[in-house]
Formats: C-alpha cells, structure tokens, sequence
C-alpha cells in the first residue's frame, strides 16, 4: 500500500543520510597491514545488522510472531497445521521485507560511495599489473597497498600507481553497489507479481480487505484506549474515592500506609485463573481489598 511505500522511503532516505554524516564524522581508514579489512568490513557489516535488528524489533507483527499461540481449544489436524505453517512464512517473509529495507540502503549507499570497500582491500589489490614497487617482499608491498587509502603516507613515486588502484577498486565497489540495488528491485518486484499471482482475491477486493484491515486496526486501537482508560478509572476510584476530572467531589479517600506498600514498587504480570491476569499491582489490590479506611469530606465551597 502507499503507507508502506512511504514508510520504506523515509527509512531509505534516513539511513542515506545517517551514513553520509557517519562516514564523515567517524570514517578514518587506518591505512596499517591486518587493520583494513576489519575496520572496512566492520564499517559495512555491522550498522547493516543493527538496522536489520533494528527493522524486525520495531516491527510489530514480528511480537504478534513470537507471542502468538495456538489456543489449546483449536483442534490440530494436518491441513490446519500445513495452514499455520504457511501463515507463519509469508509472516516472517514479509517481516524480513520490511526490516531489509534500511541495511540494503546502507549497504547499497556505502558501496557506491566506494570508501569502505577501498579501505577494506586495498591491500589485496594486484598491483603488478602498475608496475609499482616490483623489487619488493610480498610483506613490503602489501604495507604500502595498505596505505593507499591515505594518500599522504604514500610515496610520490607510487602516486600515479596509487590513484590507478582507487580508480579500480572504486569501480569495483560501486559496481557491485548498483548490482545490489538491481538484484533488491527485481526480486521485490517478481515477490509482488507472485504474491499477486496466488492471491486468493481479486484486485478490487484485495483493495477492500486491505482497507478493512486498517480500519479494523484503528477500531480496535481507539477501543482498547477508551476500555483500559475506564478500566482502569474504576481502580483509581477505589484507591482515591474519587473520579478523575470528575468537578464535583464530596469526598475523598485516604489511603494506609499499607496500602500505599501494596501498591508501590515492581511488579510483573500475574496470572489469576485460567483465563485471568492482573496487569498491576494497583489492579490486584483493588480486587482483593475492600475499599474501606479513612474518608476525608471536601467542602463544596
């Protein structure tokens, strides 16, 4: 749907910019034999797995993923069970979908960008084919491939040599950028054809039960604000005497200090019965106590 067109582009766009001030702030190559790499490879991989981390922990149908259970009233059977697991992959496929979107851009932008691919194997790079430094060990030429990146520390002698290897190893890894970006867009595409393919429905009423769902979702949204808050109002009232907001109160209620105890410090949710659970601690003190104590009378004046 266009939300989650518009969705994805913020992220794309958010990250874009995230990794431009990221690479100007932080990025500094080390330009030392060993170090490349893992600094290369460091700066590419990892804020593409926190952002992926990231993209499934922000989502929420991978909670509904996880803490969905099959009720023990549901009779398991093999179509049912063959149902569940197909269920569970177009899930977990389209979770995966949407949390890619921001590793993928970061990915995409810092290959193209060249500088961490550069930094990462500039010393691997077979630099014979330049002419430069042939009378050297093999652990001599890769330190000084290693300080390619920085074009300071190298030689002038190697400068030429140097700024041939930046030119290839740029193309190489905005290359391999734009190969991702085609390889992402064309599998996004064909899993939209496909998906439309095997749709159960068709597009008029795929359009209807999308907008069912998003406003069943928004239903049920503005329901449980308005039903938690009265809920929870009728605990409150028994622990204060009193209704919030309420503008003509006679009398209020002083809580003990026991009581006060009761319903202080930590607490997890606690299950009742079967079918019952108290979500605090003020909530298990109002349906186990009695609200009797002190009452305080407010003059009207």
């Amino acid at each position: 749907g266009k939300e989650v067109v518009i969705a994805n582009a913020i992220i794309a766009i958010l990250t874009i910019g995230g990794q431009q001030l990221f690479s100007f702030f932080t990025f500094s190559c080390p330009c030392h034999v060993g170090q490349n790499l893992i600094y290369g490879l460091a700066f590419l991989g990892v804020p593409a797995l926190i952002l992926l981390i990231l993209g499934y922990a922000l989502n929420n149908q991978t909670w509904r993923l996880v803490t969905g259970k099959r009720s023990r009233f549901e009779k398991v059977t093999s179509p049912n069970r063959l149902l569940k697991c197909k269920l569970v992959c177009f899930v977990l496929c389209s979770i995966t979908g949407r949390a890619l979107v921001a590793p993928v851009t970061w990915l995409a932008v810092t290959l193209i960008n060249g500088s961490y691919y550069i930094c990462a194997v500039s010393e691997y790079v077979p630099v014979y084919y330049y002419g430069a430094a042939p009378n050297v060990t093999a652990g001599e030429r890769s330190r000084i491939l290693a300080t390619f990146p920085c074009s300071q520390l190298v030689p002038p002698e190697l400068t030429r040599a140097r700024d041939e290897v930046i030119l290839l190893l740029r193309y190489q890894s905005q290359v391999a950028g734009w190969l991702l970006i085609a390889v992402v867009v064309i599998t996004v595409f064909l899993s939209y054809c496909l998906a439309s393919c095997f749709s159960p429905l068709s597009f008029l009423h795929f359009r209807y039960w999308s907008s069912y769902v998003h406003n069943e979702q928004e239903l049920f949204d503005e329901a449980t604000e308005q039903h938690s808050r009265l809920y929870a109002m009728q605990h409150v009232k028994k622990f204060f005497g009193l209704v919030p907001g309420s503008e003509k109160v006679k009398e209020i209620r002083i809580p003990s200090l026991r009581e006060w105890q009761a319903i202080s410090g930590l607490a997890f949710l606690k299950r009742v019965d079967e079918e019952h659970y108290d979500y605090s601690l003020l909530h298990d003190w109002a349906l186990k106590e009695r609200a009797n104590g002190k009452y305080l009378r407010i003059d009207e004046d």
